[in-house]
């Protein structure tokens, strides 16, 4: 199978009872921010400027875990901001395992391996014996040093709080936006990518799953992904999002006015994603992309499809955003009041015409995707083809790019990258 049969059979079967039981909209996945502070200032993300005002800020456990039973998606994505400095985050993950939810834990990467240390730490306390094969080989790796593996042997700091440890209906899911050059120019920061790549490697080793989640922008070589594909495939990554680069209103304005650029010269057109993705239904078949082939037909321009932003809502610190993900035009106190007091009429891009001018060039997979795996506007024969994607073999890549390909930004120059980074706020 592409993807593991409990986490393909749990949303399927979220799906089936909704639709027999009529519901107009239901949610698919929870996008949730318990935070907006971020260790990276990444090009091309509005995120940590929409929200300026409240980078302090964090919801607290207790909302983050009754957002998710509130909207009852089978999945979670938590985003931010950079949830890994959110100060309840092992509590959260545990937490919304124990509601048996599927956890998407997004991340730049800079801090994973600092949680699984903490990880090793605890089950080293417990099992010595067992975790120490697992020390050696990390050690072998160089993805741990000497000292830290002192630090690890000598326990947990706090031996009640708990850790991100490996779970089947978890993933880690790592931004990684092209190789070494591409994706440290983008997060505006050298080492990044080494840091990503690190961090994937160990936690492949410790039996995480892990995702990777890419944006494709206009000077986007398509080439270069397919070589990250290719690469990421030679460390067992699980699985991959595409999406392509939304000029957000957000983002454009930090854009312009944080690093003086043209977003125009940045962000994908709706013409200009129909070429970058020309190839998108060979690259479901040739990787493990996440998602359904309908999309994959939609963003090539094969199809058509309309917005369904309201089946992955986003819950943040100011409440439920409204419309969506990347348009902010107010915040609801509840769930069920952002799905009965949102016009949704007012949004998206039907037969080629935006109902909103914000909504022109967005094809991103949060707004449509949904439409593609609930069969709204669907063909004879798409939930065929969905099952097939989903049930079929796994696509596993044999191209093995030369590392001199991957590794051309700070590696090439021989020096020495951050391994962890400093909390910046805004």
């Amino acid at each position: 199978m592409r993807f593991p049969l409990a986490l393909t059979l749990k949303i399927a079967g979220h799906i089936l009872q909704h639709k027999l039981q009529g519901t107009k909209r239901f949610a698919t996945v929870l996008q949730l921010e318990p935070l907006h502070t971020c260790n990276l200032t990444c090009t091309g993300c509005g995120r940590i400027r929409e929200y300026s005002t409240s980078l302090k800020d964090v919801m607290s456990l207790e909302d983050c875990l009754e957002s998710a039973i509130e909207c009852n998606a089978p999945m979670v994505s938590i985003c931010g901001g950079e949830p890994l400095i959110y100060p309840h985050i092992e509590a959260l993950t545990r937490g919304l395992l124990e509601q048996r939810r599927i956890v998407y834990l997004c991340t730049n990467g800079l801090w994973m391996r600092r949680k699984m240390r903490d990880y090793l730490a605890v089950s080293y306390a417990k099992q010595p014996d067992a975790v120490l094969p697992q020390l050696n080989r990390l050690a072998d790796e160089k993805l741990v040093t000497p000292s830290e593996i002192e630090q690890i042997k000598k326990g947990p700091k706090d031996s009640t709080k708990p850790v991100i440890a490996p779970n089947r209906w978890m993933y880690w899911n790592v931004h990684l936006d092209g190789l070494e050059k591409t994706h440290d120019i983008i997060v505006e920061r050298e080492g990044v990518f080494q840091e990503c790549i690190l961090a994937m490697r160990m936690a492949k080793i410790l039996g995480y799953q892990v995702a990777t989640n890419t944006t494709v922008y206009r000077e986007t070589d398509v080439a270069e992904i397919e070589h990250l594909l290719d690469f990421l495939a030679t460390l067992g990554v699980d699985g991959h999002t595409l999406s392509p680069g939304y000029d957000y209103d957000a983002a454009k304005k930090d854009m312009a006015k944080r690093l003086g650029l043209d977003p125009a010269n940045f962000f994908l057109t709706r013409r200009a994603t129909i070429e970058k993705f020309s190839k998108a239904t060979t690259w479901g078949k040739k990787y493990p992309l996440f998602g359904t082939p309908i999309y994959l037909e939609f963003v090539a321009g094969l199809r058509d499809l309309t917005c369904s932003a309201w089946a992955i809502p986003t819950r943040n610190m100011m409440g439920w955003k409204a419309p969506c993900y990347f348009m902010t035009d107010g915040h609801f106190a509840t769930y069920k009041e952002l799905q009965t007091k949102v016009d949704w009429n007012k949004y998206g891009v039907v037969d080629g015409v935006a109902r909103d001018p914000r909504c022109e060039n967005c094809m991103v997979q949060c707004g449509y995707e949904p439409s593609a795996t609930l069969g709204l506007h669907g063909r004879p024969g798409d939930t065929w083809k969905n099952i097939w994607f989903n049930f079929g073999p796994r696509p596993r890549p044999k191209n093995h790019p030369d590392p001199k390909v991957v590794f051309n930004g700070v590696s090439a120059a021989a020096t020495k990258p951050k391994q962890e980074a400093t909390v910046v706020r805004g």
